[in-house]
């Protein structure tokens, strides 16, 4: 069978359900982005919202996907950085009740979290504090990673590590893996714009992005953003919420919809749906093509 391995932020998601957005103007936090903090002012969103329901996973947006794909009886790995604490350990320990084969450094630097705000219409805002996360580095990776892989996910919050991304890409290009690219936020879109249409172009077979994200990269609706998507890669798929997702590949376009589910109820660890579904349609719609 195919395997998949992932790359990201190794983070705990700190999940907390918001009875209005007025607290994301409040904290200055646009409403759909994610926002790196620091330590301080990650203690500063978690007082100013102690007041609502919390609960904790294990996640990170790779996490996530290869989370869903593990659930789906794929074989997979994951690399991330971490440190030896309580948070980190249980980062490592639902990996490993998943089946999924941890590559984890470690560092000094306390355990990423992630206070997600999620608005009463399920939209989520991050204010993401990487700590031992954000420390993966180029000299982290080797051929030992990513020999026995098939497919390579990357969640984009990692663009702004240039020199550690293009690195592991290129390392998976050696071993043959396609390479599938989550676009992450529109904001980290917006930032990275010229490195990420260098990395697309270079290295990139599939790519995902959210309608805002599409938007943010091509200055288009889903539909026109997704016909240039293709342009650029193997595959693009571009989810549209509760509508599902747009995947074209080649001259062969699909529509899938989503899995129902309550996205304020998580089960533990956290599976995104709607990403998964997406990333499974892509790798069936490309492993379909490569059979041809």
């Amino acid at each position: 069978m195919k395997k998949v391995l992932g790359i990201g932020n190794a983070l705990v998601d700190i999940l907390i359900r918001i009875d209005n957005d007025e607290i994301l103007e409040k904290l200055e936090l646009p409403r759909g982005s994610m926002q790196l903090v620091d330590a301080e002012r990650s203690a500063t969103v978690l007082k100013a919202t102690e007041h609502f329901e919390k609960s904790y996973a294990s996640g990170g947006s790779a996490a996530n996907t290869i989370a869903g794909l593990a659930g789906l009886k794929i074989p997979c790995s994951y690399i991330g950085k971490i440190k030896d604490d309580e948070i980190g350990k249980v980062f490592k320990k639902d990996l490993e009740n998943l089946s999924i084969s941890p590559m984890l450094k470690y560092a000094e630097t306390p355990s990423g979290t992630a206070a997600t705000l999620i608005s009463r219409d399920s939209e989520r805002t991050f204010a993401t504090h990487l700590g031992a996360a954000v420390e993966l580095h180029a000299d982290d990776l080797t051929d030992e990673m990513f020999k026995g892989h098939d497919y390579f996910y990357i969640e984009g919050y990692l663009v702004q590590n240039h020199e550690m991304l293009e690195k592991a890409m290129q390392m998976a290009k050696k071993h043959q893996l396609k390479i599938f690219l989550d676009l992450a936020s529109y904001n980290v879109v917006e930032a990275n714009i010229d490195f990420l249409k260098h990395i697309i172009k270079n290295y990139v077979d599939v790519i995902f992005a959210n309608e805002e994200e599409a938007k943010s990269f091509t200055g288009k609706e889903p539909q026109q953003a997704l016909e240039e998507l293709a342009s650029l890669c193997e595959t693009a798929v571009v989810k549209i919420g509760k509508q599902g997702s747009l995947i074209k590949s080649g001259n062969n376009f699909h529509k899938v919809g989503i899995i129902p589910a309550d996205a304020l109820t998580p089960p533990e660890p956290v599976i995104n749906t709607q990403p998964v579904s997406s990333m499974a349609c892509a790798i069936i719609t490309t492993w379909k093509n490569a059979a041809k």
